[in-house]
C-alpha cells in the first residue's frame, strides 16, 4: 500500500472537522504559560491550555472559558494567531484555532485538567508536545499568522504542511 502524501488529504475547503478547538498560550515577558494536561486526548503531554467549542460559542469565549476552566485566570489580549487542521487515519478530525495572550488576571493554579507551568521560550519541551507543535509554536512565538494541517496515526505525525500567513 501507497503511504499518503499530503495532497491526499482532502483539500481544505472539503475537509469538516468532527471537532473545533482552541489553544492559547499566554506570553509575559518570554516565557510562556504551558500545562501538562492530566486528560483527554494528550493527556499526560504539554500544551497550551484549551479544549473543545461548545455549540454556538465564538472562538474567543472558548478561549477565554477554557483557559479559567483549567487554569483559574482569565486571559487579556487575545488575538487569533493560527488555524490548524487535524486528519486522523482513525478518521477523527479537529480544527483548533490558535492564541497568543499578552496577559492574564488571576493566579494560575492546578486543576483536575491540567498543571500550570512556566517556560522560557527558548526552552519549550517540544520532546513531551504532540510532534506538530514543533514546527508551528516557534511561529506563534515569533509573532507571525500561521495555518497548518496535518495527518496523524494515533500519536504519530504522518504528514505535515504549515505556511505562514500574509498580512495584505
Amino acid at each position: 500500500m501507497k503511504s499518503p502524501e499530503i495532497q491526499d488529504l482532502p483539500p481544505w475547503g472539503d475537509w469538516s472537522p468532527i471537532d473545533r478547538a482552541t489553544l492559547v498560550f499566554i506570553r509575559c515577558g518570554e516565557q510562556v504559560l504551558l500545562i501538562r494536561k492530566l486528560r483527554g486526548l494528550g493527556a499526560g503531554k504539554i500544551n497550551g491550555p484549551g479544549g473543545r467549542i461548545e455549540a454556538g460559542e465564538a472562538i474567543f469565549a472558548c478561549a477565554r472559558r477554557e483557559v479559567e476552566e483549567e487554569l483559574c485566570v482569565t486571559p487579556t489580549g487575545l488575538e487569533l494567531r493560527g488555524e490548524l487542521r487535524f486528519q486522523f487515519v482513525d478518521g477523527h478530525s479537529i480544527q483548533a484555532f490558535v492564541f497568543s495572550a499578552t496577559g492574564y488576571a488571576g493566579e494560575p493554579q492546578s486543576t483536575d485538567e491540567a498543571i500550570p507551568q512556566w517556560t522560557h521560550q527558548d526552552a519549550i519541551p517540544y520532546d513531551q508536545m504532540w510532534a506538530d507543535d514543533r514546527l508551528w509554536l516557534p511561529l506563534l512565538l515569533a509573532g507571525n499568522r500561521f495555518k497548518g494541517r496535518f495527518l496523524f496515526e494515533g500519536e504519530q505525525m504522518l504528514l505535515q504542511d504549515v505556511v505562514i500567513e500574509v498580512d495584505d
